[in-house]
């Protein structure tokens, strides 16, 4: 599987894609849907994104909102069947495309697609002047077929989104996320060094900056842990948000696995999140804050354990 940054002078054999076109971000049930009708046994399966995202592009000031970093959505696309993934960088100059310029630019000279699949809601081109129907229209104009997927319901009814998957994390609802996601949504990461207080209190944490990922709400969860890709999930519970006392610092994914004792600075680390316990609180003493850890873990290993 190769990943392809951009449009221009493709080699000839990441031509002639049947590609399935969108944001792919959490790789959910519609998303899943769109590469599926791209699948065309005559011509390699390709998955066209964007990147960086148009939201990050025209709205930069916003909070983080990424569900995926690209890396593991690109590699979310690969167990998907995905033979190829477009990244398609998204700056003034794509921001300032017509919807005819996109098609013949991009897809048809750049790209030389021969089939595009979108979903029903997909919009293009300049002030999101293009959709679905007008795709197809300059599609056929150009030489490619267009297929569009209808709306995918999700869990609750609702169509399955991204907007969403986020909105349930910033509620403190990981598992509404994850019924939506298809899995428990994964924070990952290098694992840094923090205040290490933890290690005096018995508590030693393994901490993450989220930066572009999503921020779930803040407080305690149940997570499952994994180091370096490999291996078993290991259990365990984690804290994100800020130091209550202070409230200065980022916020931070700090992450205590059960019965590990590891040292794995500067390793990647992949954290689920699986049940939401509580919020952060502020303690008045020590004492209590370690208290209420012990509380929290084993709240924690009962649920995970179920």
């Amino acid at each position: 599987m190769a990943v392809h940054a951009g449009y221009s002078d493709m080699p000839e054999s990441a031509r002639g894609y049947s590609v399935a076109l969108g944001n792919f971000d959490g790789v959910h049930p519609g998303h899943r849907a769109v590469i599926d009708a791209a699948r065309i046994d005559a011509h390699p399966l390709g998955v066209a994104t964007f990147e960086p995202p148009p939201r990050a592009y025209f709205r930069p000031n916003d909070p983080p909102f990424r569900i995926y970093r690209p890396a593991r959505r690109n590699a979310r696309l690969i167990e998907l069947g995905a033979d190829a993934v477009f990244e398609l960088p998204f700056n003034s100059d794509m921001a300032g495309m017509t919807d005819e310029e996109f098609c013949r630019r991009v897809l048809h000279e750049g790209l030389g697609v021969a089939h595009v699949a979108v979903g029903f809601d997909f919009r293009f081109g300049r002030g999101r002047m293009g959709d679905a129907a007008r795709l197809s229209s300059l599609g056929r104009s150009l030489g490619f077929d267009v297929t569009i997927v209808e709306k995918v319901e999700g869990p609750d009814a609702a169509k399955a989104s991204s907007t969403g998957i986020r909105e349930a994390l910033i509620a403190g609802d990981p598992q509404k996320a994850a019924a939506m996601l298809g899995h428990a949504w994964i924070a990952d990461g290098t694992v840094e060094r923090g205040e290490q207080r933890g290690r005096t209190i018995g508590f030693p944490t393994a901490n993450l900056h989220l930066g572009e990922l999503i921020h779930p709400r803040h407080g305690v969860y149940a997570v499952r842990a994994r180091i370096d890709r490999t291996g078993d999930w290991l259990p365990g519970v984690a804290n994100f948000g800020r130091t209550p006392t202070t409230g200065i610092r980022d916020p931070l994914l700090e992450t205590f696995i059960f019965d590990f004792e590891r040292d794995i600075y500067g390793h990647f680390m992949e954290v689920e999140l699986h049940h939401f316990l509580r919020p952060e609180l502020h303690f008045p003493s020590l004492e209590e804050m370690v208290e209420q850890m012990k509380k929290d873990s084993a709240d924690a290993k009962r649920l995970l354990a179920g």
